[in-house]
């Protein structure tokens, strides 16, 4: 069975390129416009305008991947495919709802998904491409060479990911 050709995919490039390896997500992001990707499959770099996310989430999709630095305490450059753990906003009320949305960029990716779901617009399937940093440090240009170097096993990985995803949802069909 073919793809469905109403299968829409979010991939999002995040980080500051101004913090060295925290341009991880950026780099990714200016590397796979250079690929055709599957169709029904839109990328967008956001740098830390966050919001964006949520603005294209709007749009309605069936999964999101999103490729960001992230520090767990690794090797620098090692990678990982994880599922974010979003925090559970149910309980509060509309002056902690705002007190916790305040920053109008939404920097973190974490906190635009999380709103997205409170918005009733994130997709069921979400993961994230994470990349051990070396160094993000302000005014730093540049990915050390470990993270250089993981730019294209993510490139690889986030292909892998997409394959998958169409396969998970032909298999639903």
């Amino acid at each position: 069975m073919s793809a469905t050709p109403h299968r829409r995919i979010l991939i999002v490039g995040v980080g500051n390129v101004l913090h060295g390896d925290d341009g991880f997500g950026v780099a990714v992001a200016k590397r796979l416009a250079q690929e055709p990707l599957p169709p029904g499959s839109t990328l967008l770099e956001t740098g830390i305008g966050g919001m964006s996310i949520v603005q294209e989430l709007m749009q309605g999709y069936d999964a999101v991947l999103v490729i960001d630095a992230h520090q767990r305490g690794g090797s620098p450059g090692s990678l990982r495919l994880l599922e974010p753990v979003l925090p559970d906003l149910s309980a509060l009320d509309a002056h902690a709802l705002r007190d916790y949305f305040a920053d109008t960029h939404y920097a973190t990716p974490l906190r635009a998904l999380a709103l997205a779901r409170h918005l009733g617009r994130l997709p069921a399937c979400v993961r994230v491409i994470g990349c051990e940093p070396q160094a993000v440090e302000p005014m730093s240009l540049g990915l050390s060479a470990p993270v250089a170097a993981a730019v294209e096993p993510a490139v690889t990985m986030a292909f892998e990911w997409l394959r998958a995803a169409r396969v998970t949802e032909d298999e639903a069909l």
